[in-house]
């Protein structure tokens, strides 16, 4: 997977400090940012998961996914994978996407491996009890198409008791 470079000018002699990493997003007062490369599958990973969580989360507990969740899976996945997730929802009674019913109160994607037009990205979720109290991971392996960015494939890696924050 290739990332366009960046070319900056420069007058000779000049000293130039490097570009900030995206790993590197941390503010002057020492608090963690977020960044992220819309030319990257892993951060589009990233991307969806955070909006996704967020709508049904705004959405509430148990009354559906709304058409901001069901608009955010149209965008970011692909249309076959689409089509197999309401497959895997009607025999599993559970969010496809999220491999589980109910919100995480926390995710966190990070890069697997990329090949053959394909890149995978390692998701956890965290899931809190009513009294915000972490109790659950979910691990998952999400694929996407290079070309596209697009997730067209989500394989559980299991669920923990053990649980690590994002």
């Amino acid at each position: 997977m290739s990332e366009p470079s960046t070319v900056r000018h420069i007058t000779p002699g000049s000293t130039v400090p490097p570009l900030p990493s995206p790993e590197s997003a941390a503010t002057a007062s020492g608090a963690l940012g977020r960044a992220g490369r819309p030319l990257s599958a892993v951060d589009h990973v990233a991307d969806f998961y955070g909006a996704y969580t967020d709508a049904l989360r705004d959405r509430g507990r148990g009354r559906g996914r709304g058409q901001l969740a069901d608009a955010l899976r149209h965008h970011y996945l692909t249309p076959e994978f689409r089509r197999s997730l309401i497959s895997w929802e009607a025999v599993h009674d559970r969010d496809g996407v999220l491999r589980a019913r109910g919100v995480p109160a926390a995710w966190r994607v990070v890069y697997d491996n990329s090949g053959t037009g394909h890149c995978w990205s390692r998701v956890t979720l965290v899931w809190e009890d009513d009294e915000n109290r972490p109790y659950r991971t979910t691990r998952l392996l999400v694929r996407s198409d290079t070309a596209t960015r697009r997730i067209c494939g989500i394989r559980s890696l299991g669920t923990s008791d053990a649980v690590d924050a994002p």
